[in-house]
């Protein structure tokens, strides 16, 4: 058994919303936080959640994080 994370980052929009939720439906759990940071060089906010997920499998770091 492995605990894995993941970092989700995304614009300010609803698409950043979408990507936590999804997530959290897969069976993710919110680890921390979530950090906004404006990105000068674009123009726009930016935000990050951090989440992890307990797997039966060991970890590997060639498995693909979004498809556990």
């Amino acid at each position: 058994m492995a605990t894995i994370y993941r970092l989700l980052t995304e614009d300010d929009t609803a698409a950043f919303c979408h990507k936590v939720s999804l997530a959290l439906s897969r069976g993710w759990s919110l680890h921390g936080s979530p950090s906004m940071a404006f990105d000068a060089t674009r123009g726009v906010m930016r935000c990050a959640q951090a989440v992890t997920k307990e797997i039966a499998d060991d970890y590997s770091p060639d498995m693909k994080l979004g498809q556990q």
